[in-house]
């Protein structure tokens, strides 16, 4: 695919080629998949797309359901593009894309978030939602951000999945008990206070058929746990439902709707309230697009483990995009990676992405039929459900390692999980990975030196703090590590701290394991060399690497410092630059006979040792 005219057509221009050097992004990847296809292929593929439609179909609509969406099908219509989508655009052979859990949640949150508190119809909102996500998905391909999600902390991951899943279950306990009276919550604990406030309301009907859904799932799980437990479990209850007597009939049902209903039609982006909308709802779309690229770079990894394939992660994330747009215009729910769903594709023995088109097609079908069978579902009964698979998102030896781990990850744990459970969702997340990247700069900026001196014997020794020096001091500060801006203004207050020794004339600063200097710690170096020099002392520099003496010379320091009062490191001989530094020294002291001090930070030591 090379060539040096840009075909034509906005996905093509934008999947031709990364926008990075080193990238490359292909328009589709279908036909790379289907060189030397074959019958026997065809048929794996066949069995596995079937295999995953049947838990997508009911999966579309328990996760329409979470979302509020006004027709559960609309999840398997999304379920369909997305799985299409998928096959054309993705680079794994096994990737299924839908809807899931997380991102039926965070609609939920924006949804009720937003509605009535924008100049907006409540119908535009969630189509200009999730086709702006498409959009940072597919820009964000391009710009190959799915290798960024690496720096993203597990405990943040861990925490927004079990506090989306206790949401998800406080948010089905009103359809498992039947309660259609009183308003929802908008967080887990209004929620959980609705649902107790209106218990006298509930159905004792729909609360036994919930009972009963959740006693049939864990037994088929249990029992047969290769058979499909969603649909054979939703289907059983369903005609249960529908031979059991007519006081049970009343128990709320899924809503009839025509194929008509969900056929694409196109959003209106151009008009005042699409502009309007796309600023209330740019963060939100930040926020889904982070997490959708989040989930589909954990499933993309999670498949290359099981399998030990490789694949293009900025590949799956542009198909991630490219099938968000066109669920933007078949229902209005986003798609994200569905690891349960690609597991189950491959476990089916799927060869190639086929197996998600066929997927796709069957949902497809399925979307435009089920229309008349949808009010013998049992709403209570397609809740049960729903909490099942929420709770197993839930994992308490995840949880366990998060808490016990370190403090910094306990920290990020708690404060994701309250977030989650109190906030907006597309705040909680980004709190979530606030925290861990605080928690993180803390840490890595909490220079700690101690200041060593040559005893009699010339071995080193800790200086007593008590003794003052008698000769002119020349202090050695070991510079170790990241010199960020976090660290700097510490590395700046100790070294004055330490300079207020009236003895001492010369500190040598010794870079050779100093990295990422930036302009905070060049100014907090030039503070330092003005400090100094206002009390007739020195400022030496050596060890310095290629990249920390180009940020001195491109921020003006070579002269600030001096010259001659820089000595570049030596790969060969490490300490030359150092001996060269004190022959320096000794010069601007005019003397030979100096005391030797050496600050090295120990916890450095004790992480190399």
């Amino acid at each position: 695919m090379q060539g040096t005219t840009m075909p034509s057509g906005f996905l093509s221009r934008i999947a031709w080629r990364s926008l990075l050097p080193g990238g490359h992004l292909r328009a589709l990847t279908l036909p790379q998949h289907l060189k030397g296809y074959n019958t026997d292929a065809l048929r794996h593929d066949a069995i596995s797309g079937l295999n995953v439609a049947l838990l997508a179909v009911p999966q579309g609509m328990a996760y329409a359901m979470i979302a509020g969406m006004p027709r559960e099908a609309m999840g398997i219509m999304c379920s369909a593009v997305a799985s299409v989508a998928g096959a054309l655009f993705a680079a794994s052979r096994y990737t299924i894309l839908g809807p899931t859990n997380a991102t039926a949640l965070m609609v939920f949150s924006v949804s009720t978030g937003l509605a009535g508190a924008v100049p907006v119809p409540a119908a535009m909102l969630l189509p200009v939602l999730v086709f702006l996500t498409g959009l940072l998905l597919v820009a964000g391909a391009g710009l190959r951000m799915a290798d960024m999600v690496q720096y993203i902390s597990r405990s943040v991951i861990v925490g927004y999945v079990a506090g989306a899943g206790l949401l998800i279950v406080a948010g089905q306990l009103r359809e498992v008990l039947g309660i259609t009276s009183g308003v929802r919550g908008k967080n887990f604990f209004s929620m959980i206070s609705g649902t107790v406030t209106h218990f006298h309301n509930a159905n004792p009907w729909a609360a036994m058929l919930a009972l009963l859904t959740v006693v049939l799932y864990i037994a088929v799980r249990r029992l047969a746990p290769r058979l499909p437990a969603f649909p054979l479990v939703l289907a059983a209850v369903s005609v249960l439902a529908a031979l059991l007597p007519d006081s049970v009939r009343h128990v709320e049902r899924l809503h009839r709707f025509e194929p008509s209903e969900l056929l694409p039609a196109a959003p209106d982006l151009t008009g005042r309230e699409a502009m309007e909308a796309l600023g209330y709802l740019f963060g939100p779309a930040m926020a889904l697009a982070f997490l959708a690229a989040l989930e589909n770079t954990v499933m993309g990894k999670s498949l290359s483990g099981r399998t030990g394939t490789q694949t293009s992660l900025n590949q799956d994330l542009m198909a991630c995009g490219i099938a968000n747009v066109g669920c933007a215009f078949a229902g209005g729910m986003p798609a994200s990676g569905s690891l349960t769903r690609s597991a189950l594709n491959h476990a089916s023995g799927a060869r190639t992405p086929v197996s998600s088109l066929i997927c796709g097609l069957i949902c497809l079908t399925a979307a435009l039929s089920l229309g008349p069978v949808m009010p013998f579902v049992p709403r209570p009964a397609l809740a049960a459900l729903v909490i099942c698979v929420a709770a197993s998102l839930v994992n308490p030896r995840h949880l366990r390692i998060c808490w016990r781990a370190t403090r910094s990850d306990a920290i990020t744990l708690a404060v994701t999980i309250g977030s989650t459970l109190l906030m907006p969702l597309h705040v909680a997340i980004f709190l979530g990975v606030a925290a861990s990247v605080i928690l993180y700069l803390r840490k890595a900026a909490r220079p700690s030196l101690v200041e060593y001196e040559f005893s009699a014997e010339g071995a080193l020794q800790e200086r007593n703090a008590a003794t003052g020096r008698q000769n002119p001091g020349i202090s050695i500060v070991h510079v170790e590590g990241e010199l960020f801006f976090g660290a700097a203004e510490l590395f700046r207050t100790q070294i004055q701290r330490t300079a207020q020794d009236e003895n001492l004339r010369v500190i040598i600063l010794r870079m050779k394991n100093a990295r990422h200097l930036d302009a905070t710690s060049v100014m907090a170096m030039e503070d330092l060399v003005g400090f100094l020099r206002a009390s007739g002392r020195h400022l030496i520099v050596s060890g310095l690497s290629k990249e920390v003496y180009r940020v001195l010379r491109n921020s003006g320091m070579i002269e600030v410092i001096g010259r001659e009062n820089l000595f570049m490191g030596s790969a060969t001989n490490p300490n030359l630059s150092t001996r060269n530094a004190l022959k320096r020294a000794q010069e601007l002291l005019g003397t030979k006979k100096a005391e030797v001090h050496i600050f090295y930070d120990p916890a450095h030591e004790k992480a190399e040792g």
